[in-house]
């Protein structure tokens, strides 16, 4: 007999498997207990989930649902799951890095820690910007750990960053640029297998260290591609076990101006988020507004708020809008109810809610087409900033 095991580059087994000769009655005679018991618990299948679960909790009826407790908004409702993987998508300047350390601050001003592991930027731009939104120096020092990887991770790095989550705690793990992390480590961002093997080797590892883990991501450039999920594979959306929110530009961010953005849930795996949201169109809800509000070059103020929910204050479906808007323009005539539906992506009804937000705001006016139609001319275009 012989016990074989191999290891990743990631410095976890990849497999390991047990042979006997043939005929064997015994695949483990010659070992002594205290072996044998050391060698079944490191086997995969004792950390795997391939053993059964224990439903004590479920059955006996105490078994709780998971609340969304990190990164609060300004009423205190979390965005985030302790110990799950959530996405953010969004355009460039839609304000997700800035998002992302809100939440950030958020959870160093509760006394947590946060690991802002950053495939994009610099230790300059990230930390500068946690600075500029007020951020103490020594708490900066003392809870927020900044990564910056040169090369994917290997045997040496995972035993680093395994030392900073030990010794931090941290409550919040960020990974910005999930399309460049996955390039780093040689892995295809089109494909699903290759998305399924990169959430389970980081992602999905941090957040079983205990944080909740979220990966910045992009959305295609193109709105009518765009889906409910980030750029690139689907299993994207389908491997989260907590959240996916997509975030859209409403007014621009700037040095000296306040920009807003909206923040759309369209996946919640645990249930929880929805119910402090507002619907808007094509399945997604309205989360929440990231407002920031910029004094200068060298302080600004970020808030992210819970919707409106006044009588007087209506949800604006601005992907939809904006889809429609540009259906108008490239047909080059005016177009019916049918005709707007026939050339957008989405639901008909979240399709003449956007319609209907365009006349009511002026970028679409109704004229009288022939037997009676009502045409839709487009006198203004709508765009991100409308």
């Amino acid at each position: 007999m012989a016990l074989e095991i191999a290891t990743s580059a990631f410095g976890t087994p990849d497999a390991r498997s047990l042979t006997a000769d043939e005929g064997a009655d015994d695949m483990w005679a010659g070992w002594d207990a205290e072996s044998k018991d050391a060698t079944v618990a490191s086997l995969p299948g004792s950390n795997s989930g391939w053993a059964p679960v224990d439903l004590t909790d479920v059955l006996a009826g105490t078994w709780e649902p998971p609340e969304p407790t990190i990164g609060r908004r300004d009423d205190g409702v979390g965005m985030f799951y302790a110990g799950r993987q959530h996405t953010i998508a969004s355009e460039s300047e839609a304000g997700k890095t800035w998002l992302l350390l809100a939440a950030a601050l958020v959870e160093l001003n509760a006394g947590n820690a946060v690991v802002y592991v950053d495939f994009e930027d610099d230790e300059g731009g990230i930390v500068g910007r946690l600075l500029t939104l007020g951020a103490e120096r020594a708490i900066v020092r003392d809870r927020f750990a900044y990564v910056r990887p040169e090369h994917g991770i290997d045997v040496v790095g995972k035993a680093a960053l395994e030392q900073v989550l030990g010794d931090l705690r941290p409550t919040l793990a960020i990974l910005d640029g999930v399309t460049e992390a996955m390039v780093m480590h040689g892995l295809d961002p089109l494909s699903n297998a290759d998305v399924a093997m990169f959430g389970r080797r980081l992602p999905g590892w941090l957040a079983s260290h205990g944080p909740a883990v979220v990966s910045a991501d992009h959305v295609p450039k193109s709105t009518e591609n765009r889906g409910r999920y980030a750029l690139g594979a689907g299993h994207k959306l389908a491997g989260l076990n907590g959240a996916a929110y997509t975030l859209t530009s409403r007014q621009p961010f700037g040095v000296g101006i306040t920009g807003r953005s909206t923040l759309l849930i369209t996946k919640d795996r645990p249930g929880q988020l929805r119910r402090h949201a507002l619907p808007s169109g094509e399945g997604a809800h309205w989360f929440a507004d990231l407002v920031l509000n910029s004094h200068g070059n060298d302080f600004a103020e970020a808030s992210i708020n819970a919707p409106a929910r006044r009588d007087d204050v209506r949800f604006r479906p601005t992907v939809l809008m904006q889809r429609v808007s540009e259906a108008i323009t490239f047909a080059g005539t005016p177009l019916s109810g049918k005709g707007v539906e026939d050339r957008v992506k989405g639901r008909a009804a979240d399709i003449r809610t956007a319609l209907a937000a365009l006349v009511d705001e002026n970028f679409v006016v109704i004229e009288p087409g022939a037997h009676g139609a009502r045409l839709h001319r487009l006198v203004r275009e709508f765009g991100a900033e409308s």
